[in-house]
């Protein structure tokens, strides 16, 4: 069983960054692929980014490439989500995710543990 703790969320104005850190404790991480995932009151869990086994791999949704990176430190292990330019669209609550693959994956059911989330707030 894995455990995932996520940190360093909080309140920005738009145009700030931040940077999340999913904590993994319990089974060993570092041969399975790691996602972040985002929900907004009223919507659906949506997928933000992935990253694979090795940190070699990563995937990203249209609406944070180029602003949002995905890294691991598989020596921690931890995750990381570096924020960049967000905005008030971003807000939402953020869950890591463990998947059970070594490949990043867009489907939430391809995780089989969730952290508990942390909140970001972006205003304008």
């Amino acid at each position: 069983q894995v455990q995932l703790v996520e940190s360093g969320g909080g309140s920005v104005q738009a145009g700030g960054s931040l940077r999340l850190s999913c904590a993994a404790s319990g089974r060993t991480l570092s041969s399975y692929a790691m996602g972040w995932f985002r929900q907004a009151p009223g919507k659906e869990r949506e997928f933000v980014a992935a990253i694979d086994w090795s940190g070699d791999i990563t995937d990203y949704s249209d609406a944070v490439k180029g602003r949002f990176t995905i890294s691991r430190d598989n020596a921690k292990p931890t995750a990381y989500l570096q924020m960049n330019n967000l905005k008030p669209d971003d807000t939402a609550v953020y869950y890591c995710a463990a998947s059970v693959y070594r490949h990043p994956a867009v489907s939430p059911s391809m995780y089989n543990a969730w952290g508990q989330g942390t909140q970001v707030t972006v205003s304008s």
